[in-house]
């Protein structure tokens, strides 16, 4: 079985236009996720972000080398946002910010699917290719935006829903935080990744059309 270059699959199936929105949106998409963790950290009185030079909308800082290399390899990709939970105040002040980057996603999402209506309403004499493409662009960013909101709350380390369970859940904390649960914690995160991920996306492919039902009906007052 030979290995299919995802941005080689992307050009055959829908050119450039798809290749560029994929790229746009997945970059675009991880960035303001991480950012939202550091502005929820920095709210909270960890201002680690601002010191650690991750308040930036450079890519290379957020996604760093590995995942780059992993994106231009396959597609996808990962950030990181370094927080110290001891300088957060609040009892689940932690759990706020980890839930703030698949907040951020679902903003993106609703921000998007607006977006992407009024394009589909109003857009509609700019003329091909420059529609469609523009709607192809709504629409991946919104699916994107989802899947990432879903995958990212997963109960599972290193996932935000990780983190956010293990605030609440004392015996899960110790648990994900000691040094066998670590491994175990992996194990099972690369298990969710490798039979989940379709499922997620699937999903998103569900609440995308769910949302863009909404928003037309909606708009249809206008």
């Amino acid at each position: 079985m030979g290995y299919d270059w995802w941005v080689t699959n992307a050009i055959e199936n829908g050119g450039a236009p798809l290749l560029v929105s994929w790229v746009v949106v997945v970059i675009g998409s991880i960035i303001l996720h991480e950012l939202a963790h550091g502005w929820a950290a920095i709210r909270l009185g960890d201002e680690t972000p601002i010191h650690t030079g991750h308040m930036t909308w450079n890519p290379l800082v957020h996604m760093g080398t590995t995942s780059l290399i992993c994106f231009a390899l396959f597609g996808f990709a990962w950030g990181a946002m370094p927080v110290d939970p001891t300088r957060v105040r609040g009892r689940y002040g932690y759990a706020l910010v980890a839930i703030a980057g698949p907040l951020m996603n679902i903003a993106i999402f609703v921000a998007i699917t607006l977006a992407g209506g009024l394009w589909e309403r109003f857009g509609s004499g700019v003329g091909q290719p420059l529609y469609s493409n523009i709607e192809q662009f709504f629409w991946i960013g919104a699916v994107l935006n989802v899947a990432l909101a879903l995958f990212n709350m997963l109960p599972v380390m290193p996932l935000d829903g990780g983190r956010v369970l293990a605030e609440f859940v004392p015996a899960y904390h110790r648990l994900a935080y000691s040094e066998n649960g670590q491994w175990l914690m992996l194990g099972v995160f690369l298990l969710f990744f490798w039979f989940g991920i379709e499922y997620v996306f699937q999903g998103s492919l569900i609440v995308t059309s769910i949302g863009r039902e909404i928003v037309n009906g909606l708009l249809s007052f206008i």
